[in-house]
């Protein structure tokens, strides 16, 4: 089985959008959905800035299987940056075969060359198989954190403060 794992391009964003589809039904929560084709080009490869996310793909014998969409943040405590993953997602019907792992991998290196402290992401707490997958590769749960979040209306309310 051959692993390729490459940035992701413009021409990419339809694969994107249904990889993340593929991910919001996995999580229920297809409904959630809003991202456009508009959205992604302007968020990942925008003409005139820095992009504020950055996505790779990754392919099994050629067919592309899943994807890692990640971003660097910065840790005062560390007083180093870090790299974030807000998605990570291998179709069905490829699991089990090590693309996960792989995209890991591939994104641990990404953190290394950038002098990142760190990797993080979330994970739901009903999601056992994600769940015992990350712990296997030594990955820590920081379970004295909780998530919180302003979004959508209540963003806009609280943005107007």
């Amino acid at each position: 089985m051959a692993y390729d794992i490459r940035p992701a391009a413009p021409d990419d964003i339809p694969l994107i959008l249904e990889f993340i589809r593929g991910l919001a039904e996995y999580e229920k929560m297809l409904d959630q959905v809003a991202a456009t084709p508009d959205g992604l080009r302007a968020s990942l490869f925008p003409a005139d800035r820095v992009p504020v996310a950055r996505c790779v793909i990754g392919s099994i014998d050629g067919v592309p299987a899943g994807f890692a969409l990640y971003f660097f943040n910065f840790s005062t405590f560390l007083g180093r940056p870090g790299l974030y993953l807000e998605d990570l997602f291998v179709k069905p019907e490829f699991r089990g075969d090590g693309l996960g792992k792989a995209l890991l991998v591939h994104l641990a290196r990404i953190a290394n060359a950038h002098g990142c402290g760190r990797m993080e992401w979330a994970v739901l707490d009903w999601n056992a198989p994600a769940i015992a997958f990350y712990e296997s590769l030594g990955a820590k749960r920081l379970r004295e954190w909780q998530l919180c979040r302003l979004a959508g209306a209540d963003l806009e309310k609280f943005g107007r403060v």
